[in-house]
């Protein structure tokens, strides 16, 4: 057969048929009494076997090891392959990230996109100078994407650029509120807690929808700061984590300062004096969590809690007693 048919048959061009002859991959096996190239039936399966290898990503030369060194173990060559793949497809992926990121930002012209490019990658700086003063920028008529800005947010680990980002975040839309959503679900826990963290700075009712529902997220820290952000916006479905932390070692501050802003209401006050002191009444809690409870109850009105103080003030622990009766001292000054 003829280059010329062997080209139209495999889909080679004539001239690719004689760079592989060039190179010794394929020769062909005769010559026509003009002089012609002339392949056999074994050429071209070769010839194909040679654009399969290629369609796998190999370069001529490993091409020609497969095919021609007896010794050739294509594992470790294809382990190569998957790995440059993966690569590739990942130089891609962001690539087409960053492209989508400035679509996003509708920029009137090359000046604004230059801006943006030039934002995005001051963000993924290695100097947190940089990423601090990107974050600034992000606020100062420079057009960034807010899916950037929360990227951003979410693999901070400096806390003066994490909070100049989360400042940011808060000034760019109620978008957020759902992308911070997507970082709960993170298999990372401080990408979690970047999240959640991040969600209580979002004056937005969508992020106080997305707090709401992070009360029976599975990660307690998540709970942990979900939980006092509700209180200090008067969400009493709260109410609950809340009792639970107050008596907790860790975020028990922050939860007896949100009880103590719901408890002004005087529909929600009674019922969260019930949940303290039912949290004392199964006398699992020990001295310290005891105490916790004691300065959980100081801002809480009305009978309930003064009776439960007055019961902590002879508790065993000296520590306890002295707690609830300096309580129920600054509560009969209050009166």
């Amino acid at each position: 057969m003829l280059i010329g048919e062997v080209a139209r048959r495999s889909g080679v061009s004539a001239r690719m048929l004689r760079h592989y002859e060039s190179l010794g991959l394929v020769r062909p096996t005769d010559r026509t009494a003009s002089g012609y190239r002339a392949y056999s039936a074994e050429d071209i399966r070769r010839v194909f076997h040679i654009e399969s290898l290629r369609t796998l990503g190999l370069s001529l030369a490993d091409v020609r090891r497969a095919l021609d060194d007896p010794d050739f173990a294509p594992a470790e060559l294809v382990d190569d392959l998957i790995r440059r793949t993966r690569e590739r497809l990942a130089a891609e992926t962001e690539l087409l990230t960053r492209l989508r990121r400035i679509g996003a930002a509708e920029p009137a012209g090359w000046e604004d996109v230059l801006r943006t490019v030039a934002l995005l990658q001051a963000l993924r700086s290695r100097s947190p100078g940089a990423r601090q003063r990107a974050a600034l920028s992000a606020v100062e008529g420079v057009p960034v994407p807010v899916e950037a800005l929360v990227e951003a947010v979410l693999n901070e680990a400096d806390p003066h650029v994490a909070g100049a980002l989360r400042w940011a975040l808060a000034q760019s839309g109620t978008e957020a509120a759902a992308l911070l959503a997507d970082g709960l679900d993170s298999p990372a826990p401080e990408a979690r807690r970047r999240a959640v963290r991040a969600l209580t700075e979002l004056p937005y009712e969508a992020a106080t929808d997305v707090l709401r529902d992070a009360l029976t997220h599975p990660d307690a820290v998540v709970r942990g700061h979900a939980a006092p952000a509700l209180g200090a916006r008067g969400v009493a479905d709260a109410i609950p984590v809340l009792v639970g932390l107050a008596v907790e070692e860790g975020n028990d501050v922050d939860a007896a300062d949100a009880l103590g802003a719901l408890a002004a209401d005087p529909a929600l006050a009674g019922r969260i004096a019930d949940g303290l002191v039912g949290r004392l009444a199964d006398g699992t809690l020990g001295p310290a969590a005891r105490r916790r409870l004691a300065q959980a109850l100081a801002e809480i009105p009305g009978e309930t809690a003064s009776r439960a103080l007055a019961g902590l003030s002879r508790d065993t622990d000296r520590g306890v007693a002295v707690t609830a009766a300096y309580v129920l001292t600054l509560r009969d000054a209050d009166r």
